[in-house]
């Protein structure tokens, strides 16, 4: 039973008491306290872990975050006030790129950050800059990104996948596509879909980094001819008339892993119990916006002013509510949008999923040979802080650590075989 988690021993002993000893009365009392506790429901219990010996240990917790839809949890959980319920405040930070994110957490300048899954990976395995120990809480949204193409490139026949591979066949030039961090998701699905299409896209092509809010000014003015990146900035492009959506990545991968609330292993280790409230905190802001329409329209007004996400409400409303046009006349209701919530499903750090970005991180020359995948998963994705948060937040677990899924080329991953995953692909560094 989970709830056997909630009152940690450790945690009553690091307290600081007005008594130098720890009496066996003392220990006794909380004992029985810990035991009373178990039986109280998790919404009532939160509020005594404000104030008893589960108190956070930092009251105020800065979450940086990019601008970018799926910040919106961490957003509303503040804006809210679902974080006061787990005695801490959550101040949103905002940050002007994934790099600027990376180097806060290392330095601690942040306590955590909305951020790219395989970011988090990249700095535990020392990928590319800074090495160090690395925590995922929770994940916070599945699907919601996409790749968008140039409408020069609409122009020369290139609509989608396969048009795309016969116009860089012909090698006319050189073609540029733009991800938002060398480890993190948006290279990963980019990479992920070219190669689906026959294109490598460290040799058939020349891929960039970019900051997500920086992609539409930089496609306007001819900088790459295709870019992966969240909403709301693939429809700012339709919008703008200066590109289209060639995939969504929950047609590369349904209910794929993308953003996570990651921070230091460290921070994690002075502070679990803020962590745990930051958790559940969260997880009562994403039930919340993914639980009607209305919520999700509040949300789109909140974290389009300048704070946050700096864009019209209606450019990013309209994929949060799965209401998809093309910019090449096709319009749909995807019922894959993204998703914050989905009854916990979403919200849950599955070994399998940071599994599959190291998977990735290998084939394509990132990591030269196969770390311990499941090992280094279970050290990074901590499972028990999310059971914790999600207790007390009333959501419900998932049977497994590990899900399947099917992926866009036809390849099922299930986290079973990795190092055999990573080398199987035809299309690789």
């Amino acid at each position: 039973m989970e709830d056997k988690n909630l009152a940690a021993p450790e945690a009553v002993i690091d307290k600081p008491s007005a008594s130098p000893s720890f009496s066996r009365r003392d220990f006794v009392s909380t004992a029985l306290g810990a035991s009373l506790m178990a039986m109280v429901p998790p919404g009532v219990r939160s509020g005594a872990w404000a104030a008893g010996s589960d108190a956070p240990e930092k009251k105020e917790v800065r979450i940086g975050f990019i601008p970018l839809t799926d910040c919106a949890s961490v957003v509303m959980a503040s804006v809210m006030k679902f974080d006061e319920k787990y005695g801490i405040k959550i101040i949103p930070t905002k940050e002007a790129s994934w790099a600027s994110v990376r180097d806060k957490l290392v330095n601690g300048e942040l306590d955590a950050a909305h951020v790219l899954y395989g970011l988090i990976y990249g700095v535990q395995l020392g990928v590319g800059g800074p090495k160090k120990d690395m925590n995922v809480l929770m994940s916070l949204n599945h699907n919601g990104q996409a790749i968008t193409l140039s409408n020069q490139l609409k122009d020369k026949g290139a609509t989608d996948g396969a048009s795309l591979a016969k116009l860089v066949a012909k090698k006319e030039r050189e073609y540029t596509f733009a991800q938002t961090f060398p480890t993190g998701t948006h290279a990963m699905w980019l990479y992920y879909w070219l190669a689906a299409q026959g294109i490598n896209p460290l040799k058939d092509v020349k891929t960039i980094t970019v900051p997500p809010p920086q992609m539409v000014a930089n496609m306007r003015v001819g900088n790459m001819d295709g870019f992966c990146v969240g909403e709301p900035w693939n429809n700012r492009a339709i919008m703008d008339n200066i590109g289209f959506t060639a995939t969504t990545t929950q047609d590369i991968w349904t209910d794929h892993p993308e953003k996570v609330l990651g921070t230091t292993a460290d921070w994690v280790k002075q502070n679990p119990n803020t962590a745990r409230a930051a958790v559940a905190a969260i997880l009562d802001a994403s039930k919340w916006i993914d639980s009607s329409i209305a919520n999700k329209q509040k949300t789109a007004e909140t974290i389009a002013s300048k704070a946050y996400v700096n864009t019209d409400t209606e450019v990013i409303v309209a994929r949060m509510l799965g209401r998809y046009q093309n910019g090449l006349g096709k319009s749909w209701d995807d019922k894959n949008c993204m998703k914050f919530f989905n009854e916990g499903t979403v919200n849950f750090p599955y070994l399998s999923d940071g599994m599959w970005f190291m998977t990735q991180h290998k084939r394509w020359g990132l990591l030269k040979s196969h770390p311990d995948y499941l090992a280094i998963a279970k050290q990074v994705n901590r499972i028990d802080i999310y059971k914790q948060g999600a207790t007390a937040a009333g959501v419900a677990l998932p049977k497994s650590d590990m899900r399947s899924h099917k992926l866009v080329d036809g390849v099922v991953w299930d986290g079973k075989d990795p190092a055999k995953y990573a080398d199987g692909f035809k299309v690789k560094a």
